[in-house]
């Protein structure tokens, strides 16, 4: 079983968003998990299919939310980082009912694979 352990660091202020500054783990393996992306319709419901497919990730290793240690988010317009600050906001307290939530790289990018994606979110989970 791991131990992480998720938490700020008060000399680097406050985090602007859903996430923490840094995660501390100690595991027996990691799991990396591909960048997921949904072709649902609008920024929301893709941002929901990206977490649920990386849920079925976890589960497929015997791993919940509680494993995860990093997300990397790519965004392609930067106009959908306010959307992308609300949707963690209201998702994110059922999916780490703990308040300890990972760190996350965000970053805004050209395009992803297909020009109908919005957002792609990788994820690294300790086990």
């Amino acid at each position: 079983m791991a131990e992480v352990r998720i938490y700020n660091v008060d000399s680097l202020g406050k985090p602007l968003g859903a996430y923490s500054h840094v995660a501390r783990a100690k595991a027996s393996e990691f799991l990396f998990i591909a960048g997921m992306v949904s072709a649902a319709e609008g920024f929301d419901a893709q941002c929901s299919g990206a977490f649920s497919q990386i849920e079925q990730a976890l589960k497929s290793a015997g791993a919940g939310w509680s494993n995860i240690v990093q997300f990397t988010t790519y965004l392609v317009h930067s106009q959908d980082i306010p959307r992308f600050m609300e949707w963690r906001k209201r998702e994110f307290p059922r999916l780490f009912p703990n308040g300890a939530y990972p760190p996350n790289t965000l970053l805004i990018i050209d395009r992803l694979v297909r020009e109908e994606f919005l957002i792609e979110v990788q994820a690294v989970a300790a086990l």
